[in-house]
């Protein structure tokens, strides 16, 4: 069922982890909540799961696990959410630094400067995005550093620790990207139209798999000396499921907000390029939307687990595009509005907006703490916001 028309907007609001940069009026009555999701520096106590990992890595759409929210799962999705918030911690914001867009710590140190050294991970391969904008020469000379084209947006990491493999009953790789932080990314974001999956022919529907013009150019796009992250992530992915072959495996991609949209675009590419990959999974935090109907079939026929966590006073998950529902459009008694209807949908079609949700959604709601401010757009958006959400729920009916 495709959902009725409700929004157009392409704008999406500051995509960093606000521990960074705090709201003034916020700190005080955020301290104590934002000190909750510091990782564990100890030794880790995560449920055992090896009897039922497929399961909580969405074999079966997490039928049953979401509302009420499954403890286990829950446990899961925050470790996921750990790894997503060290690609933020690890990140030189600082426009005015020789190191702007690097990350602050080398491929050893990083986890555990995070606090995730007891994990149980050992960390394989750093990953960039080139932006493909080509802004005017005297523009980036004069704006040099915040007009940089490739910068650090996340790492591959495999779990190693025989006793973690134990508990997961499988061996774990993670691949853990974060939001929009350069100007050229936020560039990007703004090329809302869908543009056609290369290789991909029309479908039966009359429309072909079609993603956000913005995001597929980030994530193929390269310099003259640097790799794409396409390429990167091909590259060790095919490495790392040669190596380990002969054992169960899961790739588990999170991220958040723009790092949620290409941890979709990594999923799909990684099972449209490899033969018999393992079981896919991606965790999505405040992801916007990525592609229409059709891309979304595509993602579902490959076996790729697509769990949305979305807080529904997040502005980020409701753009780019629009939703339309046909079946109303069809259904409605009223002449005039439903030849009005079909038109406007047709517009929207020929104008490359019309997006659809991809993936089952666990939504979440930050009305449910009045000390949150829900006039803050970017604080409904931050990571830390999210894990605050998925650490509290509940189900729907028991706030």
């Amino acid at each position: 069922m495709r959902l009725a028309i409700i929004r157009i907007a392409s704008i999406q609001p500051r995509a960093s982890s606000s521990i960074s940069e705090p709201n003034p009026t916020f700190i005080s009555s955020s301290l104590l909540l934002w000190n909750q999701f510091k990782p564990p520096s100890t030794k880790c106590k995560f449920p055992k799961i090896h009897l039922k990992w497929k399961q909580y890595q969405g074999i079966n759409h997490w039928e049953g696990l979401l509302d009420p929210l499954d403890d286990n799962l829950r446990s899961e999705i925050l470790r996921y959410g750990y790894f997503v918030d060290a690609t933020y911690s690890s990140f030189d914001f600082n426009p005015s630094s020789l190191t702007y867009a690097t990350c602050l710590h080398s491929r050893k140190s990083l986890l555990s400067k995070c606090g995730l050294g007891n994990y149980g991970y050992r960390l394989t391969k750093y990953l960039r995005v080139t932006c493909g904008i080509h802004v005017p020469t005297w523009i980036n000379k004069l704006f040099k550093q915040s007009c940089t084209r490739s910068s650090w947006i996340g790492y591959v990491a495999i779990c190693e620790n025989k006793k973690e493999i134990t508990r997961l009953g499988r061996r774990d790789i993670v691949i853990a990207f974060r939001g929009t932080t350069t100007c050229l990314e936020w560039l990007e974001n703004l090329r809302a139209t869908l543009t056609h999956l290369p290789g991909h022919v029309v479908g039966e529907d009359g429309v072909g798999p079609m993603v956000q013009k913005g995001f597929l150019s980030l994530y193929t796009s390269k310099a003259t000396k640097r790799a794409s992250l396409q390429e990167m992530v091909r590259e060790e992915i095919g490495r790392v499921i040669q190596k380990y072959t002969n054992e169960p495996l899961s790739l588990t991609l999170t991220g958040h907000s723009l790092g949620a949209a290409l941890a979709i675009l990594s999923a799909y590419d990684i099972s449209a390029t490899f033969r018999n990959p393992p079981m896919v999974t991606v965790i999505s935090f405040g992801g916007p939307r990525v592609g229409n109907e059709s891309f979304g079939k595509q993602l579902e026929q490959k076996g790729i687990r697509i769990l949305r966590i979305v807080n529904s006073d997040d502005v980020v998950t409701k753009v780019p595009g629009l939703l339309v529902n046909l079946d109303d459009v069809a259904g409605n008694q009223d002449v005039h509005v439903g030849i009005w209807s079909k038109w406007l949908y047709k517009y929207i079609e020929d104008m490359q907006l019309l997006y659809a949700d991809i993936g089952q959604e666990l939504r979440l709601s930050s009305k449910e703490f009045p000390y949150l401010n829900k006039g803050d757009i970017a604080l409904c958006h931050d990571l830390k916001t999210y894990l605050h959400l998925v650490k509290n729920f509940g189900s729907s009916s028991c706030s």
